[in-house]
């Protein structure tokens, strides 16, 4: 094997493969980049755990074709440092070198043999615009939860119904949904499938962008979501766990009403909560044209902030964890927000409003209040 291809395509398409690699890979080739020069004029650049896949083509010029399977990690690390010149790489026995202007790398290659089959993309389902579904995936990954050990919050759950995608994520604390619009494929029917958020945000991030096509293949019954666009295609495997019931959580009417600025509004939160222990909670005191809010006590230090809002409704006292308030906030994409309660022990919402303090429809967040002292 022996190719000639440009820095930063060759930096940029290891990067994202490896992205999607194991940090501790149950087998070595597992955490392995699969370089694959055919009789094209394309590097084609794979990774694949039995979990995710990810592949992307590179243009090259191909001297000597072949396949060679090197460290994921290590190779990303060394493209991002080459200097801004051609790259030369060479395959010989167990060795491959890398060469870049002055800069020469020499890795040790493992057994492409060893290395399991890329899965095919399933049956084409639909297709999306890029900037709408990259907004999407990342204004509800923000609720998506961490923990592994409850695999069915660790994931966003896609639902199809006719020229309609709603996607959910939820940590119990919080939940955030997204409905936008997309182009079916004909024929397909409506389905609910659960996806890694993770996963699934990283593939919107890359694919999405202005003036971009993501298209999405689907093969629930063999529990697989593909994504392809820019250039990139993606497989996941879907999360076998049942989400949970959320619609039951989203209140169905509110008392009070406010609509508040957000960047005013979330600036605030982050000075309040720097006497908050470890974040525990900023109170949110509403009255008819004004909140305070206020954290801390006699003794860790207290700070309290007031600004001017639109007000509908009893004065209410409500707390929250601050950080997961901020980030509500930064998902809107708006400049002024609209939030809803009941009862400061009742479930709030989240949503993006326009200048006249209107909602704009399509996103909400909801967020779980902290219970007051007393």
């Amino acid at each position: 094997m022996k190719i000639r291809v440009e820095r930063d395509g060759l930096a940029d398409a290891v990067a994202w493969v490896a992205r999607s690699l194991p940090s501790r890979p149950p087998v070595p080739v597992l955490g392995g980049v699969l370089l694959e020069a055919g009789d094209g004029d394309a590097l084609t650049v794979s990774g694949f755990d039995y979990e995710v896949s990810a592949t992307v083509g590179v243009p090259a010029t191909i001297a000597d074709g072949g396949r060679t399977l090197v460290s994921g990690r290590l190779l990303a690390d060394i493209t991002k440092a080459l200097p801004a010149q051609p790259v030369e790489i060479s395959v010989d026995g167990a060795r491959a070198t890398i060469n870049c202007g002055s800069a020469r790398f020499s890795l040790p290659t493992m057994p492409v043999e060893d290395y399991p089959q890329l899965p095919s993309q399933p049956a084409f389902a639909g297709e999306l615009a890029g900037d709408a579904f990259g907004q999407a995936v990342a204004q509800v990954a923000v609720a998506a939860g961490k923990d592994d050990t409850l695999p069915m919050l660790t994931g966003m759950r896609l639902e199809i119904s006719g020229d309609t995608v709603t996607l959910v994520a939820t940590d119990r604390f919080r939940l955030a949904m997204r409905e936008f619009s997309w182009k079916p494929a004909e024929g397909l029917e409506d389905a609910a499938i659960l996806v890694p958020a993770r996963t699934l945000a990283e593939a919107a991030k890359s694919m999405g962008g202005a003036g971009a096509t993501v298209k999405l293949a689907l093969a629930s019954g063999e529990g697989l979501l593909g994504l392809s666009g820019s250039g990139r295609y993606a497989t996941t495997r879907l999360l076998d766990a049942e989400f949970p019931p959320y619609r039951q959580l989203l209140p169905a009417q509110h008392t009070a009403r406010a609509v508040i600025d957000v960047a005013p509004l979330a600036e605030a939160i982050k000075r309040v909560s720097l006497v908050a222990e470890r974040g525990t909670q900023v109170r949110l005191e509403f009255t008819d044209s004004s909140l305070r809010l206020s954290a801390g006590g006699d003794d860790e230090g207290s700070a309290e902030e007031e600004l001017q809002v639109q007000y509908e409704g009893e004065p209410v006292t409500i707390a929250f964890n601050p950080g997961y308030l901020v980030d509500g906030l930064g998902a809107l994409h708006t400049d002024r927000a609209e939030l809803t309660f009941t009862t400061p022990n009742r479930p709030a919402l989240v949503k993006p409003a326009d200048e006249e303090g209107n909602v704009v429809p399509g996103y909400l967040y909801l967020l779980m209040p902290v219970r007051l002292p007393g």
